[in-house]
Order: structure tokens, then C-alpha cells, then sequence
């Protein structure tokens, strides 16, 4: 893995805002072309066969988890816990998640996932797709994200009826995008889509429905929208008491997958795994590790240690369900520049990767998305 030097195209911000990526530059500059980075084939094999692995491994968990009724560790009220398990049992389907690996050309190491709502969606398909075309399209990158999706979309259509699907996020232009970036590939795919602010998501109490603004009922929705907070906002009742009329995407199993509670139940299924690192829910006997709260955003509340001592901290609203604690794994360090590499699972395979890049070791929401390319 290299870190090589380019040239930020001429107009480039012109040519995103043409795709639609409009926060490239939003609290400083987010998406950075000023270099890229640079993979060789057997890399990329790593990165797409750990991919893989590791989301077999996380099914293995979800069945673990229900199995062995470990819903304290992930702090689920009882009474959503049957929920999630039928969701599980019926099969109810998972559309994407993105593996977050710490990669210093040897080691490959799973540092979380982000199963439920996981976003640089829309820059990791398209947007670095469109700049390898232009720069260097005699190259390749380890991107069929976009295929990915429209192609499971259509598997879908064969089991989902009616073929209307509405779309939900907050309002902000990120989540937006994303959403949209979803909404167009399951057009693409030949479902009625239709996007809705989540907080315009009504709910009829005299037939227990979710209902759109026009009052039809909701049969299918997609939210980016943690299930973390769908619990915590007194929506989740709703959920239960809807009994699946509604069908949401992702499906509440993944709030399984989306807590770092999840990092040592793989770790004690699976220790030693090559691609995992250490995971406790206590510290035990780690000298050097991260301190990361079972449900967080951004990096909030994250505090890394080495020799026991707090080396670098982010603040933040998060903590009041536990932590976890995971050996530290050292980012490669490019003059002062620590990435982290974000690989898509897309319909149970292993579809690309993103680049997020921070001056900090806890990747947070200042972090830059930087291209790549297989060399």
C-alpha cells in the first residue's frame, strides 16, 4: 500500500457538485484528491477474502448471540428481543455493511463494523469510480459496489411485493445523499421508490400502521437511521407493536453486528483469528488499547491507551451503555496522515473499498475520503 502524490482536477469541485456530491469541502475539505493510494493485486486479494471471511464470521455471531441470550452485553430491552429474532429466523435482508480495517501492507485488522447505517456510500461507489476514469483509466480500483447494489436489488424484487419502497433519513445533506445514491440503484433495479424525511414517518395508532404523508401505509422501508436510536426515541414499541407489516431495511438483526459489543463475542468465538484483534468487555491484561463504547458515531468517546496511558480522546454524548475494550492496532502513519480502510459487503459478497484518512489515530467526523487504485 502506497501513498502517491496527484494533481486535484481542474474544476473538480464543478465535476462533483455534477454527480450530486455536494459536501466535498463541507467543515473543511472532506473529499481529498491531492494523492491516492495505491494497491497492489495480492492486497486487494487480502482485503476481499478477510471481507468474506469476516461476514460469515458475523452471521456465525448473530446465531451465537441469540443462541446464548447474551442481550445484556448489547444492552436490547426484553421486549425487543423477539423482535430482532424473528427478523433473524424469517431471514430478513441485509443490503450492505462496511467493514472499518486497520491495514499496514501485513496485517489486516478488523477495528469495527458498521452494519446498520453505514455512510461514504455514494464517494466510494461513484464518486472515486468517476475520478479513476478520468485520471487514470487504464488502471483498475476494487470497486463493483455499484453493480453490487442494483444487481441485489434485483435479486429482491423477487421476493419483496409490492415493488414500492420508501426511503428515510434526517435531512442533512450527507445522509441524503446516501439515501438518494440507495434510492436510485433500487430504481435502477425496477422498484417504485419514494424518499421521505424519517421524522415525516407517521404512525396510525388505531391500526398500529406507518404511515406516508398521504396516509397510504408503508410496506417498505429503508432508513439510515441507527436501530440504537430507533430504541432510545420510543420508536422501537411502534416496531413491535407493527408486527412486520412494515418491513424495515437493514433488518433489526443488525443491531447485533452494529454494537462493538459484537468485537469480543468474535474474539472469543474465533480467538486468534488472524484478521481480529484482542476484545474484551473488561481490559483484562491489555496495556496498549482502544476504550470504545458499545454504540458510537464518528469516533465520539473513543479514548486510545498505550502503557495504560490515554494517548489521544474524542468527547461526545455516547458511553451510558458500556465499553468494550480492543488491543490497539498501530495505523500505518504517512507523514502524519493515519487511513482506514472501509470495505463494502453487498448482498453477502465483498464489493470495494473507500479510503477515510485523519491527522488523528481515532478516524472522527474531520477525517478526508481519499481515492485508490490497484497499481
Amino acid at each position: 500500500m502506497e501513498r502517491i502524490q496527484s494533481q486535484f482536477r481542474k474544476n473538480w469541485q464543478h465535476k462533483l457538485e455534477n454527480l450530486g456530491f455536494g459536501y466535498h469541502s463541507l467543515d473543511g475539505l472532506y473529499w481529498d484528491e491531492s494523492h491516492y493510494y495505491q494497491f497492489s493485486p495480492e492486497e486487494i486479494n487480502t482485503i476481499e477474502n478477510a471481507t468474506a471471511e469476516l461476514w460469515q464470521m458475523c452471521l456465525e455471531a448473530v446465531d451465537h448471540i441469540i443462541a446464548k441470550n447474551l442481550w445484556e452485553k448489547f444492552n436490547i430491552p426484553e421486549w425487543f428481543r423477539n423482535y430482532i429474532i424473528t427478523s433473524w429466523e424469517e431471514d430478513h435482508p441485509s443490503i450492505y455493511g462496511r467493514f472499518d480495517f486497520g491495514f499496514d501492507g501485513k496485517n489486516l485488522k478488523l477495528l469495527e463494523f458498521n452494519a446498520d447505517t453505514p455512510t461514504s456510500l455514494y464517494e466510494g461507489s461513484v464518486i472515486q469510480w468517476y475520478w479513476l476514469q478520468e485520471l487514470f483509466p487504464y488502471k483498475d480500483q476494487f470497486n463493483s459496489i455499484h453493480e453490487k447494489l442494483v444487481g441485489y436489488w434485483k435479486h429482491l424484487k423477487n421476493y419483496m411485493n409490492p415493488h414500492h419502497i420508501y426511503f428515510a433519513s434526517l435531512t442533512n445533506i450527507e445522509d441524503v445523499t446516501n439515501v438518494e445514491y440507495m434510492r436510485d440503484c433500487a430504481s435502477q433495479a425496477g422498484f417504485d421508490t419514494e424518499f421521505i424525511p424519517v421524522q415525516d414517518i407517521g404512525w396510525a395508532e388505531d391500526i398500529s400502521e406507518f404511515v406516508a404523508g398521504d396516509r397510504s401505509i408503508m410496506e417498505y422501508i429503508f432508513k439510515l437511521y441507527p436501530y440504537e436510536w430507533i430504541l432510545a426515541d420510543g420508536f422501537g414499541e411502534k416496531l413491535v407493536k407493527n408486527g412486520f407489516r412494515s418491513q424495515w431495511i437493514e433488518p433489526a438483526w443488525k443491531i447485533l453486528l452494529s454494537s462493538k459489543a459484537l468485537l469480543p463475542i468474535l474474539w472469543e468465538m474465533y480467538p486468534n483469528h488472524p484478521n481480529l484483534l484482542e476484545s474484551y468487555f473488561e481490559p483484562r491484561h491489555l496495556k496498549d488499547f482502544a476504550k470504545k463504547p458499545i454504540y458510537s458515531r464518528e469516533g465520539a468517546n473513543v479514548i486510545l491507551y498505550k502503557n495504560n496511558i490515554p494517548v489521544e480522546e474524542n468527547d461526545g454524548v455516547y458511553g451510558k451503555d458500556g465499553f468494550i475494550y480492543q488491543q490497539l492496532f498501530d495505523l500505518p502513519n504517512f507523514q502524519g496522515n493515519y487511513p482506514v480502510i472501509g470495505s463494502w459487503v453487498i448482498g453477502q459478497e465483498p464489493a470495494g473499498i473507500g479510503i477515510r484518512e485523519s491527522v488523528h489515530l481515532i478516524t472522527n467526523n474531520q477525517s478526508r475520503f481519499v481515492p485508490h487504485l490497484i497499481g
